[in-house]
């Protein structure tokens, strides 16, 4: 039998050099002692150990999402790795399905993570939830639009976590999966980057992006505006570089409106799959999830399959009065974790499941659940 130990930190440099050999990187001795400190504050490590030494492993990350308005907690899975000479041993497998056990004695309805294989992931349960969208633009699309009232303010360093986290926090709950960023998490992220915020005639901040320059490139790796006036500060912002960059690269929400306004909105987009989502705890995630009842919505049943998490193999009756677990029998919407996943964060609707075979159920009950869902779209612009 295969035994999972939380791993403590004497043996942290033991899990760094299985994630170095794993993702063919390296940690310098300089980098060391801050590794092992991050580990120490965010991670908790699991792993296998065989004859002393540590050959599979992974960690747990406690985070926090937007799910809109509501704050959800969520486990964060990240570096999942074993060596060559244990592989398909099943000790991925027996570190997964210990981390939903977990998860869902630790009231954690949702899990997140980064696949190295999208297939390898859908096995258990975890199904793609949020895109990375990458466009780049020419010098000569750098066109400035009509002038705003408020200012920029740009910080090397030094910049005001306080007031990018209103911006973010805002912009947070227009979405589905947005990450709940703490204080150290802010400063790691925009560490070696340059922020430039926008202020309002009434010095509130509004808007903001991250960004580097270099090479007559400029990357803006966040573009983050809370309304149109804001995104024309930041838009002018960056077309005021036009004298020290040929090209802009820029990672932004999909339908960013900013795009559609642009002079010659014909560029190169790139639109890469990127985070994975898992429902953990179906009950308790359908109980919190803020369905939009009407007068007229109905008793919904949901009979959903789980393979890897028995607790939610079950059929599930939604009413305007709450959740609760029902015999078989009713008529129902019969649909997998994974399509669960992808319908309720909004990565994917009934008509596409429906499409491909990944949903059943009568058109009728199909709208009826889709009325009740509310219309919103994920996004995630971290990572982990």
């Amino acid at each position: 039998m295969t035994v999972i130990k939380k791993i403590t930190e004497e043996r942290y440099q033991e899990a760094i050099e299985l994630s170095e050999y794993a993702f063919q990187y390296k940690v310098t001795p300089d980098q060391m002692e801050e590794r092992v400190r991050l580990l120490k504050k965010h991670h908790q490590l699991f792993g296998i150990i065989e004859e002393d030494k540590l050959v599979a492993k992974l960690h747990f990350l406690p985070l926090e999402i937007n799910l809109g308005d509501k704050l959800l907690k969520m486990g964060g899975i990240a570096g999942v790795a074993t060596y060559p000479e244990y592989r398909r041993s099943g000790f991925v497998h027996n570190l997964l399905i210990h981390m939903l056990n977990k998860m869902k004695e630790e009231g954690y309805s949702l899990s997140m993570l980064h696949p190295f294989s999208v297939p390898f992931y859908r096995k258990y349960g975890w199904e793609l939830f949020s895109n990375k969208h990458v466009v780049t633009l020419k010098k000569s699309d750098l066109r400035f639009k009509k002038s705003t009232l408020g200012n920029m303010k740009r910080f090397s360093k030094n910049p005001p976590l306080d007031d990018l986290q209103i911006v973010y926090g805002a912009y947070a709950k227009r979405f589905s999966g947005m990450l709940k960023r703490a204080e150290d998490w802010w400063e790691k992220l925009v560490k070696n980057q340059q922020i430039a915020v926008y202020y309002d005639e009434q010095k509130e901040p509004c808007g903001y992006i991250c960004y580097q320059i270099a090479n007559m490139k400029m990357e803006v790796e966040e573009f983050v505006a809370l309304n149109g006036e804001a995104r024309r500060g930041l838009w002018n912002f960056i077309c005021q570089h036009d004298s020290m960059v040929e090209e802009l690269e820029m990672t932004l929400y999909e339908n960013e409106p900013l795009l559609f306004s642009l002079e010659e909105p014909r560029f190169k987009r790139t639109i890469t799959p990127y985070f994975m989502a898992r429902i953990v705890d179906v009950e308790s995630f359908l109980k919190m999830y803020d369905f939009n009842w009407s007068d007229s919505a109905t008793e919904i049943v949901l009979k959903i399959d789980d393979p890897h998490a028995s607790w939610n193999n079950q059929s599930f009756s939604i009413t305007k009065n709450g959740v609760t677990v029902v015999d078989d029998g009713h008529k129902e919407i019969t649909l997998s974790i994974n399509a669960l996943t992808a319908l309720l964060l909004g990565y994917q609707s009934w008509q596409q499941l429906l499409e491909i075979e990944q949903i059943q159920g009568s058109v009728s009950d199909l709208e009826r659940f889709a009325n009740i869902i509310p219309k919103r779209v994920p996004f995630f612009y971290d990572f982990f």
